[in-house]
């Protein structure tokens, strides 16, 4: 019941500011699913379990008393109710309880009596079994989300126990002396075992990276960025979600800004995904200087109408074939600043500012400044869920091509702008192509995103969906 409630969280757990670029909400419902995944992985496990030895002594007059080890105990089968799980705001956390647990027991006793050993087996029913507890979670100094135990409360309702072989005869007359202390010692370990569970989460939520590599330009801080917040309905978890470079460090001149995920109960999960997290992507990509480009005319196709060569650029640059005749020519693409992405109801836009520096090839080698171009380029894109693929097409929303500066002087460049819309268009018709297959979405290590839902909303692009949830019989300590 207590790994539960708990199974969901660790499938996520994974500042510029303190404001959130990501946010990971848990709904009631998906509460509700975890519950029963946890309840079905707990009644597979019980069957492979073997329980601690319960030693003790029962005393049977004033002065005897009998010794007994209870042990090799294992539990044949158990009655187990369905749990409750709930937000509970007052702590934080959730709070879980179970009413009318029954578990039926096997193993062997031993006893000594004065001088009297004996040994044999039993069986045992543990019946009327009740159990809360309330999980307080937080957010520890590394941006971990942190659980802990904030109240637990057990009581059993009866225990019968029935004894097998050897002089079992002679103990049957003292088993209600065995069962109440049986009783009393099951009831005084159940919440010691289940804060002992909610270690066991704790240690792995703490082992888990709050950032990750990419690639080697850059890695992904995923971090709690504020202390979880729980109401009756939700839970919601509020990341860093900022990209950033390993090497420099150094913070994006912008910060996240605050959104507000609308609430969707009729899913599991909703993912809010801020502007900011692809910005300080583009960001780092930028200041590691990935958003450039050296061309030179062996990578232009042979029926292209521009070739880069002096002679041959007179329709575009009339002074080049007299000024540099016969020179091949280098171009240098780059951003000027960070591409940014913003998101806009239905639509994901993305400004490019960019540029073109023409260099003639001189015989020695050496490479002679011609002219500077800047483009300015806005982008149109829809994305959506379909087949359980994220699918999308891109458009052009402005383009605008202008001279920056020129060492040959000065030139029209309408035809240049429609040469490079051509390139632009032949670049999306290929980008669309691959964007109408669609991109399988992401699996998570022990769940399946299903029945989602992708909406671009004005500043954040928020996914809303269910989710199939994998538990292993090697609980949370599975490797993939």
């Amino acid at each position: 019941m207590f790994l539960s409630v708990t199974a969901v969280l660790m499938l996520f757990s994974c500042a510029h500011g303190e404001n959130p670029a990501i946010q990971v909400i848990l709904t009631n419902k998906g509460l509700q699913y975890g519950k029963h995944a946890g309840t079905d992985w707990i009644q597979k496990m019980l069957e492979h379990v073997t329980l601690p030895d319960i030693s003790g002594k029962v005393n049977v007059g004033f002065w005897c008393s009998i010794h007994y080890t209870l042990t090799n105990t294992s539990i044949e089968k158990c009655d187990l109710p369905e749990p409750s799980a709930d937000f509970y705001p007052d702590a934080t956390g959730l709070k879980t309880s179970m009413s009318g647990l029954s578990v039926a027991l096997s193993g062997q006793w031993m006893t000594h009596f004065g001088i009297i050993h004996d040994k044999g087996s039993f069986d045992m029913a543990i019946l009327g079994v009740d159990v809360t507890s309330v999980v307080e979670l937080g957010k520890d100094a590394d941006g971990h989300l942190s659980v802990s135990s904030a109240n637990c409360v057990a009581q059993v309702g009866d225990v019968d126990v029935r004894f097998h072989g050897g002089a079992s005869w002679i103990f049957k007359r003292f088993v209600k002396h065995f069962k109440k202390r049986i009783s009393k010692e099951i009831e005084n370990r159940i919440c010691p075992n289940v804060e002992e569970l909610i270690a066991s989460v704790e240690y792995h939520l703490q082992a888990m990276n709050v950032s990750f590599e990419v690639d080697p330009a850059m890695a992904m801080n995923l971090s709690l960025s504020t202390s979880p917040t729980i109401d009756v309905s939700s839970l919601n978890l509020g990341l860093k979600g900022e990209f950033f470079s390993e090497k420099t460090r150094a913070d994006p001149p912008f910060e996240a800004q605050p959104f507000t995920m609308p609430e969707q109960q009729a899913f599991m999960l909703s993912v809010g995904l801020s502007e900011f997290t692809l910005n300080s992507a583009s960001y780092v990509y930028y200041s590691y200087g990935v958003f450039q480009r050296f061309i030179d005319d062996s990578m232009i196709p042979p029926g292209f109408p521009l070739h880069l060569n002096t002679s041959l650029m007179g329709p575009y640059v009339p002074q080049l074939p007299k000024m540099f005749p016969g020179l091949l020519m280098d171009l240098h693409v780059y951003a000027r600043d960070t591409p940014m992405f913003s998101f806009q109801p239905g639509a994901v836009k993305l400004g490019i500012q960019g540029a073109v520096k023409a260099f003639a090839i001189q015989p020695n080698g050496t490479q002679t400044p011609l002219f500077q171009l800047n483009i300015d380029l806005t982008l149109s894109s829809k994305v959506w869920i379909a087949d359980g693929k994220v699918k999308g097409s891109v458009s052009t929303d402005n383009f605008t091509l202008t001279l920056a500066g020129s060492e040959v002087g000065s030139f029209g460049t309408d035809a240049l702008e429609n040469i490079a819309r051509k390139v632009v268009e032949m670049g999306l018709e290929i980008l669309n192509k691959r964007l109408g297959r669609g991109l399988v979405l992401p699996r998570l290590k022990r769940a399946q995103l299903v029945n989602s839902v992708l909406k671009v909303q004005e500043g954040f692009i928020a996914l809303f969906s269910d989710a199939d949830v994998f538990l292993t019989d090697r609980g949370f300590n599975q490797q993939n």
